[in-house]
C-alpha cells in the first residue's frame, strides 16, 4: 500500500484538505492519504516582492527535504493557499518532482473569486482535487497527456483544469499500473 502525506503549508482551510483526502483515497484505492498534524510556515524567502507571489520550485524542494524526513509516507503532496509560479511562467497551479516523491498544489487560483465568481466550495474541492492527482501522477513518474479530458492533461488555464476529469484516461491508468508495479514495495 502507497501512504500518501498531506503536508499544509501556512493557513489552509481544513474542509478543503479533508475533501480532497477522502477524493484521493477514492481515486488511488490502494493508497492511503494522511493529513500530517502539524503544518509548516510560508517560507518567507520563497517570496518575490515584484511579482507578489511565492516560486514554488523552492517550496517544492522544501516539501521534498521535508518528505526525507517523513520516512513513514511514499509521496508528499504540500498545500497552500498563495499564489505561486516558476520562472518562464506567469503562474502555476502546482508542481511535482519527475519522478520523485513530493509535490505542491496552490489553492490560490483554483479559487473560483480569483476569477470574478462567487465562491464555490465544491468548486473548489474538485478542482483541488485534479491539481493533486495530477501533481501526485507526476511523482509516479507520468507525463503531460495530450487527451485534454485526462487529469494528466497540462492545465495552463483554469477552463483547461474544469474540463479535464479527475480520474486518468486508460492510458495513463495503465502506465501508472506500470509504474506502480515497477515500483514494487520500493516507493
Amino acid at each position: 500500500m502507497i501512504k500518501i502525506g498531506i503536508l499544509r503549508i501556512g493557513d489552509v482551510d481544513s474542509t478543503i484538505i479533508d475533501r480532497v483526502i477522502q477524493n484521493l483515497g477514492e481515486i488511488f484505492p490502494d493508497a492511503k492519504c494522511q493529513l500530517i498534524p502539524h503544518s509548516i510556515p510560508i517560507p518567507q524567502e520563497t517570496f518575490d516582492s515584484q511579482r507578489k507571489q511565492y516560486r514554488s520550485d523552492m517550496i517544492l524542494n522544501i516539501v521534498e527535504s521535508y518528505s526525507r524526513k517523513l520516512r513513514e509516507f511514499d509521496r508528499l503532496l504540500g498545500v497552500i493557499d498563495v499564489d505561486i509560479f516558476v520562472p518562464g511562467l506567469n503562474f502555476v497551479f502546482g508542481e511535482a518532482t519527475c519522478p520523485g516523491k513530493a509535490a505542491l498544489i496552490s489553492l490560490w487560483r483554483l479559487r473560483p473569486e480569483f476569477y470574478s465568481s462567487p465562491a464555490n466550495i465544491e468548486l473548489l474541492i474538485e478542482r483541488s482535487t485534479k491539481e493533486a492527482v495530477h501533481e501526485i501522477g507526476h511523482t509516479f513518474g507520468l507525463r503531460h497527456c495530450p487527451n485534454p479530458f485526462c487529469v494528466m492533461y497540462f492545465s495552463n488555464s483554469i477552463f483547461e483544469t474544469d474540463r479535464k476529469k479527475s480520474l486518468f484516461c486508460n492510458r495513463c491508468y495503465l502506465e501508472l499500473q506500470r509504474l506502480i508495479a515497477e515500483l514494487g514495495g520500493e516507493t
